[in-house]
């Protein structure tokens, strides 16, 4: 297990960023009122009001935001406000000694997924999968299940996923122990080859992504497997594939199909259509915690993710 950032307590200040593209302001103003009845203060980064076509402001601004709200000690924890495509555009110049020495919780998913897997990497500590500010909570789709996730940051709580909390389904049955690691399909698949691809082996591997059809999906679960990404993963979660249907190609194999494809032979703990990633309700998970998937009685059990 990776080492965990300290809790959150209640006075705390949260640093807001917009690693990736520009969040919608409407929807962020009204993310900061959830926020506020955390019993949290915030500090918004200048990214999160900058535009660069898709993206929050420059490489250079968006790094400096990240930077600095690691290094600043009255910054206890820092969430991010989007995600949409940019994050990997600086990664290569991250600064993660620093980042290292000022472990902190850092929250968010979808783009976020390629900083998460970097900072797991290089600076050797549990980072947050879980909503984001205007991508989700600011919106009147946010769901109270949802916002109970973010407990997790004020006490070191054990989670558990079962169908109390949403659909889990068993695709491969067993049992198996390792560390999360994963997040958004798209970003690990892109990892690939590089300084900064998913380690795998021996752990829980978690996917999930949104509005890729079947055969986007199969290209990059075969990525993933032509880098032996499958071949010593102790288990596999995969989340929610929000709107995964084909429209370029009527004649499609469906999402299950192309899932039996790649894991069917695997005889390892698979589970499927958790409520992990872009959905209501969205189960945040510690990503470096060690856990424990039950594919047969369908529960996934997590260590806490703070100390």
């Amino acid at each position: 297990m990776k080492r965990q950032p300290k809790r959150l307590k209640r006075g705390d200040t949260i640093g807001i960023i917009a690693p990736s593209s520009p969040p919608n302001q409407k929807s962020l103003e009204r993310s900061l009122i959830f926020l506020e009845d955390l019993g949290l203060n915030y500090k918004l980064g200048e990214s999160v009001n900058l535009v660069n076509g898709y993206l929050a402001g420059t490489d250079d601004e968006r790094l400096a935001d990240l930077h600095q709200m690691f290094a600043d000690p009255n910054i206890a924890g820092i969430i991010c406000a989007c995600g949409g495509y940019g994050a990997a555009r600086y990664t290569d110049r991250i600064n993660f000694d620093l980042i290292a020495h000022h472990p902190k919780i850092f929250w968010g998913y979808s783009d976020i997924t390629f900083l998460h897997t970097a900072i797991g990497r290089y600076s050797d500590f549990v980072t947050f999968h879980g909503p984001m500010l205007a991508s989700d909570v600011g919106k009147d789709t946010f769901q109270t299940k949802s916002a109970e996730m973010f407990e997790q940051l004020f006490e070191p709580i054990v989670l558990q996923y079962n169908a109390s909390f949403g659909s889990i389904e068993t695709f491969h049955p067993g049992q198996c122990q390792g560390e999360l690691t994963g997040g958004n399909l798209s970003l690990l698949s892109s990892g690939i080859g590089t300084s900064f691809e998913v380690n795998t082996k021996g752990k829980i591997l978690i996917m999930e992504d949104v509005d890729e059809e079947p055969y986007r999906v199969d290209g990059m679960l075969n990525q993933l497997r032509l880098a032996a990404k499958f071949d010593e993963v102790a288990g596999i979660i995969i989340g929610d594939f929000s709107n995964a249907k084909p429209s370029k190609r009527k004649v499609s194999l469906t999402l299950d199909e192309v899932f039996d494809h790649y894991f069917g032979k695997l005889s390892i703990p698979i589970v499927k259509n958790v409520k992990i990633g872009h959905c209501q309700p969205h189960f945040a998970v510690p990503l470096g915690a060690n856990a424990f998937l039950d594919a047969d009685e369908k529960t996934i059990t997590i260590q806490p993710g703070v100390q």
